[in-house]
């Protein structure tokens, strides 16, 4: 079978079995209704309590369902804790009529929505019909994995080409709820996606690659709007499309993980209770560096990302990649997202166990440089 490779004039791509993406101000009031798969089909809604709690937005969505709402739970945390996991799929499992799942809010409730998919699935051989309403620019809606922590603080997962939702909806209304901060820093794994594709051995070159190109020009261009204006829905909902164009057009022909970087998030995020938005803006600036000048292919894939992200190419494939990551860091420091992990107290003594999760190995060239990349994370 044809794989996708670093080689542009060869690929494949398989796309998922997304059905519908409405984006724009208000396009939940105006399309819910339509994105469910009949017109008797009860929704289970999945969210955290912040929104459920602190903002008008989930009493909104079940209002628009009326009497098709059959339940809400909303005690998803951060990283998706089994433990709540479990109570949410006991819920879902109670009621037969429940053919749809909307997951409101980030990357956590969005992938706890695909895990219980999964999870019904194995139960009752049925996927649940899956509508996303994201809140943040992780872009969980984009995948075939669903995340989440187990007992032991570590992240896990299941994967599947049933899992990505089959309706998306991106509405800059519901983005004036998210905090700031929050929505800044998962701009950046946004941008974290768009990047680590351009190297990936198994990403298309059409259309992955090409969107990540164009997503990353987005993302420099509206997080500094946003930063100066967030009300502004118009860089809202241009940053939700940059969101989607940067993990959107994975497809199914992705093989194994993103990249280092996202190894790295993964390394910091649940064991330390760092968001992984924030993990992307402490790791993908040096990660980009680091590629560019341990690996002349995957240099040359970073370098194609100079015009869209500010600085002018020499045709020095090596030198252009480090500037693209400088790019990075600066972009991150201008929308006030720098941080380190004393901040988030991660202490000393954990580099090596750091550098060891995100390498799977405990000595070797690759070893030695994310141990030196994490050092200077401090």
């Amino acid at each position: 079978m044809t794989e996708s490779s670093q080689n542009p004039l060869s690929g494949l791509w398989k796309p998922s079995h997304l059905q519908q993406l409405f984006y724009g101000s208000d396009s939940v009031k105006q399309h819910l209704l339509e994105c469910l798969p009949s017109e008797t089909s009860k929704a289970f809604i999945i969210t955290g309590s912040s929104l459920a709690n602190k903002t008008p937005l989930i009493k909104s969505v079940e209002s628009i369902l009326g009497s098709r709402h059959a339940g809400t739970f909303s005690d998803i945390k951060q990283h998706a804790p089994v433990a709540q996991l479990d109570q949410a799929t006991e819920l879902v499992l109670k009621d037969s009529n429940i053919a749809t799942i909307i997951s409101v809010g980030g990357g956590s409730p969005i992938d706890s929505a695909k895990a219980i998919s999964h999870r019904c699935n194995e139960k009752n051989g049925k996927f649940l019909h899956h509508v996303s309403i994201p809140t943040t620019l992780s872009a969980a809606e984009c995948t075939m994995l669903a995340g989440f922590t187990n007992e032991d603080g570590q992240k896990t997962g299941v994967r599947g080409p049933e899992l990505p939702p089959h309706a998306i909806i991106y509405d800059s209304k519901f983005a004036l709820e998210t905090p700031p901060h929050l929505w800044l820093s998962t701009g950046l794994r946004a941008l974290d996606h768009a990047m680590e594709l351009m190297y990936h051995p198994t990403a298309s070159e059409m259309p992955c690659r090409q969107l990540a190109l164009i997503a990353a020009g987005d993302l420099f261009t509206n997080l500094p709007k946003y930063k100066a204006n967030p009300k502004d829905e118009d860089a809202i909902t241009r940053l939700q499309l940059a969101s989607y164009a940067s993990l959107g057009f994975i497809g199914y022909n992705l093989k194994g993980g993103l990249g280092l970087s996202h190894a790295l998030g993964y390394a910091l995020g649940s064991p330390y209770s760092i968001p992984h938005g924030v993990t992307s803006c402490l790791t993908l600036g040096h990660v980009v560096k680091l590629k560019a000048s341990m690996d002349a292919a995957s240099a040359s894939q970073i370098a194609r990302m100079c015009p869209f992200v500010g600085v002018q190419r020499t045709g020095d494939d090596a030198k252009d990649g480090q500037a693209v990551g400088q790019a990075i860091l600066d972009l991150v420091e201008s929308i006030g997202e720098k941080t380190d992990l004393k901040t988030y107290g991660v202490g000393e003594d954990q580099k090596g166990v750091i550098a060891k999760l995100a390498t799977q190995s405990e000595s070797g060239p690759l070893y030695d440089a994310v141990y030196k990349l994490v050092e200077g994370l401090y």
